[in-house]
């Protein structure tokens, strides 16, 4: 069974920095791209960051602020927050598309991690 488990969240003040890890447990054959969504009461889940095999796409709102880097070797994923603002709180959740044998491909979906940056 594949499981997702983020850490790194909490809380900081508005200019701050945070860095989520998001590390994939299970019997995996390849992990094609890995992302960072976030989401908010009453919005819809967006989009912050992803990556693949050698490409990485932000968010507008986040673009030169947040940094998404992976370790394949370590089957995890980062993202570097820098210069926090408060409408970056969130509940942040990784996302892994996983190829597994005798599986197929699809998405895998972490559980959450708080983030909140005060005022």
């Amino acid at each position: 069974q594949v499981q997702l488990v983020e850490s790194g969240g909490g809380l900081v003040q508005a200019g701050g920095s945070l860095r989520l890890s998001c590390s994939v447990s299970g019997t995996i054959f390849r992990i094609n791209a890995m992302g960072w969504y976030r989401q908010t009461p009453g919005k819809q889940r967006e989009l912050v960051a992803g990556i693949d095999s050698g490409s990485t796409n932000y968010a507008d709102s986040v673009k030169g602020r947040f940094t998404i880097s992976r370790d394949n070797a370590k089957n995890t994923v980062y993202l570097q927050m820098n210069s926090l603002k408060p409408e970056d709180s969130a509940v942040y959740y990784c996302n892994a598309n996983i190829f597994r044998l005798n599986y197929g491909t699809r998405d895998y979906w972490g559980q959450g991690t708080q983030v909140t940056v005060s005022s």
